[in-house]
């Protein structure tokens, strides 16, 4: 019987516009577009230049300190366009689909971990400590995966696995002839592809918002101390592997969420890692002035409808900008219609089960930070996450090891920026934190 932890430090957010458990297709072709800063610490040294063909799975950029850690096309068409910013620094390379789907056969008959970095699969692995890329070098304690998202307007990954358990399974597999796997799973979760998962260790997680991160599942089932490393893939990632191994192709197909209080119909679509966004959104947005966020709501990166799928997102979501909201007498009115954390709010009396629009609006600039104690009610980690993030500003790196930055990645801290009446931004300072460490001890 799996082992269920219980966690009560955290928070639920109950926003409008979650997706209806339906699937449509979202039209294929056009350009596709893979960015070197969606695998955080790669050095990206290109392998194409403009104008060559590439088939689905061929290689277009490998990083420098890793050569074998490639990263392939999702599509098979010519490449069209190389894109570079300041400094020549890689931005982008996108590709024209010819619509053939033309794709190379990989042989899996071999080791597991070589046809994983050949495929291009092996740069969605993430390390813990810094949470990049993983490094091929290493041996992990354990690979984590989490099969739940406890995010507002999330993926329901119970939903995107119907039909796909085979896959599913055949990843977990091929992942525990590498390491020790350990699946993480929601309470509610009850498919057996999840609850009898073979090959891993699962673990039962009861808790509100953030109990789906992998760094707060890690954190309860086997702490990291300094020198190891864990490894972690997400959930639909698995899947990928499952289908590379079980045909020897590479299909970046995601079940995406199009979630969002400004989505006319939120529900699931069926797109391409890569893909325009354009194509997904087209006619499916209420209103004009609308924040389009490439990810989930709490921690993905605002975007345009020219933007591109980035490689770990698993849903798009669409909430209002702000810009022009106009609230008559301002913090004065009762306020049923806004959601508060401290009951500040006449809205708490409605009941939990209300659903609330927010917008893009921060309503406050930066201030002091206050240690009241308000991060720990809502970070369900061992960890003193109000000086941990106090150590990162000073640059205390002796402090930052000691109260436990080598476990935590920027998600970790959603929750804690959405409750924090000093608005700061705790996810970029803990990436930034990070880096410098990772800097520090090269």
């Amino acid at each position: 019987m799996a082992k269920v932890i219980k966690l009560r430090k955290g928070l639920d957010i109950n926003l409008k516009g979650k997706a209806l458990l339906e699937t449509a297709k979202v039209e294929s072709g056009g350009e596709y577009a893979l960015v070197p800063d969606d695998f955080h610490g790669m050095k990206p040294k290109v392998l194409v230049k403009e104008g060559d063909y590439v088939r689905a799975g061929d290689a277009l950029f490998a990083d420098k300190q890793h050569p074998e850690v490639k990263i392939v096309s999702p599509v098979s068409g010519k490449v069209s366009l190389v894109e570079r910013g300041d400094r020549r620094k890689l931005l982008s390379i996108r590709v024209e689909s010819d619509g053939k789907q033309e794709c190379r056969q990989f042989d899996t008959k071999g080791d597991i971990k070589s046809l994983l970095k050949e495929s291009g699969l092996f740069a969605f692995f993430r390390q813990r400590p810094y949470d990049v890329v993983a490094n091929p070098d290493d041996t992990p304690k354990g690979i984590f995966v989490s099969a739940f998202n406890s995010m507002p307007l999330s993926q329901d990954f119970e939903y995107v696995l119907s039909g796909q358990e085979k896959e599913f399974q055949a990843g977990i597999q091929a992942l525990a002839s590498i390491a020790k796997v350990y699946l993480g799973i929601s309470s509610k979760q009850k498919s057996l592809a999840l609850t009898g998962a073979k090959g891993c260790e699962v673990t039962v997680f009861d808790g509100p918002a953030p109990a789906g991160n992998v760094g707060v599942q890690i954190n309860h089932i086997s702490p990291i101390n300094k020198g190891e490393v864990a490894w972690t893939l997400g959930a639909e990632e698995v899947i990928f592997v499952g289908r590379l191994v079980t045909t020897g192709k590479v299909d970046f197909t995601r079940t995406i969420a199009l979630a969002g209080s400004e989505v006319k119909s939120p529900k699931y679509y069926r797109m391409t890692l890569g893909q325009k966004l354009s194509s997904l959104l087209e006619g499916k947005i209420s209103t004009d002035g609308v924040r389009i966020i490439n990810g989930n709501v709490m921690t993905g990166l605002k975007t345009t409808a020219d933007g591109f799928l980035a490689a770990h997102a698993t849903e798009v979501n669409v909430i209002p900008e702000g810009d022009h909201a106009d609230e008559m007498l301002g913090w004065i009115m009762p306020r049923f219609n806004m959601f508060s954390t401290s009951r500040s709010y006449f809205s708490w009396l409605l009941g939990k089960n209300r659903e609330y629009v927010f917008d893009a609006r921060i309503k406050g600039g930066e201030r002091h930070i206050i240690m009241s104690g308000e991060y720990d009610r809502v970070f369900p980690m061992d960890i003193y996450a109000g000086y941990l993030v106090k150590a990162i500003l000073t640059g205390d790196i002796d402090r930052q090891e000691a109260l436990g930055i080598y476990e935590v990645a920027p998600e970790d801290f959603a929750i804690a920026e959405f409750v924090d009446s000093s608005k700061l931004e705790l996810q970029r300072i803990v990436r930034e934190g990070l880096d410098i460490l990772r800097k520090e001890n090269a």
